[in-house]
């Protein structure tokens, strides 16, 4: 649909920018942090940049927020680390982790901006995964004590809250993103019971914050792309609604709806991973209601019917641990309508729209993206950066969130990763996102020094026109 006039962006609309704990905070062992599964993590490549200094905004973080409140953003979504609340994940609080944020929290308040906290970002605390981790139900039971120590610190701090950040992704590559614990190998049945018994964590989380936050709001965070058969012939268009109810939809209907969907559950009784429900998951699931959905965007997929054979599966671009398709259920295929960035992932601002206007439609709740942007080898030259190709990617995808607004979908913020330049999962240090660049390398540290790139002058301008000036 082309709209004869653009739908103005909401006068409060949420311009932001995110990041995580583990991948910025550094500090992994101070001031009473325990060690979080991303920690003792060991299989990231060789010569790739750990997360123990990241970017080091646990030592940088008035710098840092004063430099967010330079650049104009009313909101600043981060994770709190789990582990360094509690360090060991169910026993005392540590005082110094929550003074810490305390401090984050209150350093935004006194810039204006205002802070969307996920609860988890694939940071397990490594002596819940020693004890078992998701697979232990206990596991269960310690999240929601975190979060009812988080909602009773925090809470009269704190009004967006999002609960799992790309749940989906764990479970789905939890290998490559290093959440499969310290072996990093788990069976597919074992997985989907621990995702299964995340779904009910979540779902008691949610009604916990209800429960003691009556004026908070609460969602969770998937990453949600539109899936698209890779021609018109009914096996591609079969293809490309199971794929859509494994990865996408299984996610937010037993969040919003309380209930596995249909396929996704048909497909893990298919395969002999159906998890078990313990009495009362039912009930928890039924009874939790989000206020919004957050999701994280970077590119659609595009997938044919499975021709029963390794020609079903495909890397992801550099991501070579990223195996994409499934035999039997999906073949993973090129989109040839479709640049790619650097990485070989493919660039496709449409199909942010067609993908809000979808969950607008399914879901009925409002949306805020809380991740979208693109990794890049940025250069210094002369003190500055110059990422053109930033700029152009951000823009483009704005344009499609209004022209998602036009469609009539409730959007109510925007935060592109990331605010400052961090660690990147594959790419290490190299691999850059920011609007804040960092002044490091995978292994020299120098002197972490933030230098102000193109694209942080760009969105500056952007937020200050609440969107109408894209430059």
């Amino acid at each position: 649909m082309q709209h004869s006039k653009k739908t103005p962006f909401p006068d409060d609309f949420l311009w932001g920018a995110s990041t995580s704990a583990y991948q910025t905070e550094g500090a992994w062992n101070e001031d009473g942090k325990g060690p979080s599964i991303i920690d003792t993590y060991m299989h990231r490549a060789e010569g790739v940049a750990d997360y123990k200094v990241a970017s080091d905004h646990y030592h940088h973080y008035a710098e840092d927020v004063a430099l967010f409140a330079e650049l104009g953003l009313k909101a600043y979504r981060f994770s709190i680390a789990w582990s360094r609340i509690i360090p060991d994940g169910d026993g005392a609080v540590n005082p110094e982790g929550v003074a810490f944020y305390h401090r984050l929290i209150d350093a935004l308040h006194e810039r204006g901006i205002e802070p969307v906290v996920t609860m988890y970002h694939f940071d397990l605390p490594a002596a819940l995964d020693d004890k078992g981790g998701w697979s232990d139900r206990n596991t269960v039971e310690a999240f929601v004590r975190y979060a009812r120590v988080l909602f009773d610190e925090f809470g009269d701090k704190v009004r967006y809250w999002i609960t799992i950040n790309e749940q989906n992704m764990m479970i789905l590559h939890g290998k490559a993103i290093g959440t499969t614990g310290r072996s990093g190998v788990a069976s597919e049945d074992v997985i989907y019971q621990q995702n299964h018994n995340m779904f009910v964590a979540q779902a008691k989380v949610m009604t916990l914050c209800h429960d003691i936050l009556p004026e908070a709001k609460i969602g969770p965070a998937p990453n949600i792309v539109s899936v698209y058969p890779a021609s018109c012939a009914p096996e591609d268009v079969i293809a490309a609604d199971d794929w859509d109810a494994v990865r996408n939809l299984m996610y937010l209907d037993i969040a919003v709806k309380g209930i596995y969907h249909p396929l996704a559950w048909t497909y893990l009784k298919e395969k002999g991973w159906a998890p078990t429900f313990e009495d009362g998951d039912a009930e928890a699931l039924a009874a939790a209601h989000p206020d919004f959905i957050a999701f994280n965007y970077y590119s659609t997929q595009t997938v044919g019917a499975s021709r029963g054979d390794a020609s079903d599966l495909q890397h992801r671009g550099a991501d070579q641990q990223i195996v994409r398709g499934e035999v039997g259920l999906y073949r993973a295929v090129k989109n040839e309508h479709l640049p790619t960035n650097a990485f070989g992932w493919e660039i496709d601002p449409i199909g942010m729209r067609t993908t809000m206007r979808r969950l607008w439609d399914r879901y009925h709740l409002p949306l805020i993206i809380t991740e979208n942007g693109l990794g890049a080898f940025d250069e210094v030259v002369d003190g500055k950066i110059h990422d053109d190709y930033r700029i152009d990617y951000l823009r483009r995808h704005i344009e499609q969130i209004q022209m998602a607004l036009g469609d009539g979908v409730d959007i109510f913020g925007y935060c592109p990763w990331s605010a400052i330049d961090l660690i990147s999962t594959h790419q290490g240090a190299a691999k850059r996102y920011g609007f804040i660049y960092i002044n490091r390398d995978e292994q020299d540290l120098r002197d972490l020094a933030r230098i102000k790139k193109d694209s942080f002058h760009w969105y500056h301008g952007v937020i200050g026109s609440n969107g109408t000036d894209l430059g």
